[in-house]
C-alpha cells in the first residue's frame, strides 16, 4: 500500500482511508470477486497484499471498490496518453501571399515552394491581397488564384475554393492522397 497516493493529482480517486462508504463491492487486481464487505476487510485485504483499495464507482449502490497498485495504474494511464500524443500527425498550414499584379515567373516561384510544402504532407494557404482600388474589382483576385490552381491540381486537392473574406482572396488546398 502506498500512503503517497491517498489522493491522486487529479482529484477523482479515492483511495485508502479516505473511503467513507461503510461497506463496498470489492473486486480484486485479478479479477477475483469479494463480494459485499466491509470498507476495513477490504483494505485489510488490500493491504496484505501490499496493494491500494481505490473506489472506482462512488455511485453505485454500494459503491465499488477494486484492490490494485494505484502507482502502477497511475504510471501506465500516463504511459498511454503519451503514446496516443506520439502517434498524432501535427498539420501545418503554410501560407503564400501573391498579388493581382504579379508576374508570371513569380507565380511559378511561388508554385515551386508550394509543390514542395505538398510533397512533404502539409497544407497551403493561398493569398491574394486586394489594395485600394483593387477592391472595386475583386474577381481579378479568383482569377490569380484559378491560374494557380492550373499549376498545381496534380499534386494537390481544393480544400477551401478561392473565396473573398475581407480585402483577402484565400484559397487552401491540400495534398492528393496516395
Amino acid at each position: 500500500m502506498n500512503n503517497n497516493y491517498n489522493r491522486g493529482k487529479d482529484k477523482g480517486a479515492i483511495l485508502n482511508e479516505d473511503i467513507r462508504a461503510r461497506e463496498v463491492r470489492c473486486v480484486g487486481d485479478d479479477g477475483h470477486q469479494y463480494g459485499i464487505i466491509t470498507t476495513q476487510s477490504a483494505l485489510n485485504i488490500a493491504r496484505e497484499g501490499g496493494l491500494d483499495l481505490v473506489l472506482v464507482a462512488e455511485s453505485a449502490k454500494p459503491p465499488v471498490a477494486k484492490i490494485m497498485d494505484y502507482g502502477k495504474f497511475k504510471y501506465q494511464e500516463e504511459k498511454k496518453k503519451k503514446e496516443a500524443r506520439k502517434k498524432q500527425k501535427t498539420i501545418s498550414v503554410k501560407e503564400l501571399k501573391l498579388s493581382v499584379k504579379i508576374a508570371d515567373n513569380d507565380i511559378n516561384f511561388k508554385v515551386k515552394h508550394a509543390r514542395e510544402f505538398l510533397e512533404k504532407g502539409n497544407h497551403v494557404r493561398f493569398r491574394v491581397f486586394l489594395k485600394g482600388r483593387e477592391m472595386g474589382n475583386p474577381e481579378a483576385g479568383r482569377d490569380v488564384l484559378t491560374r494557380v490552381w492550373e499549376m498545381i491540381k496534380d499534386v494537390a486537392t481544393l480544400e477551401k475554393s478561392p473565396h473573398l473574406e475581407g480585402r483577402y482572396y484565400n484559397m487552401t488546398v491540400i495534398p492528393v492522397k496516395k
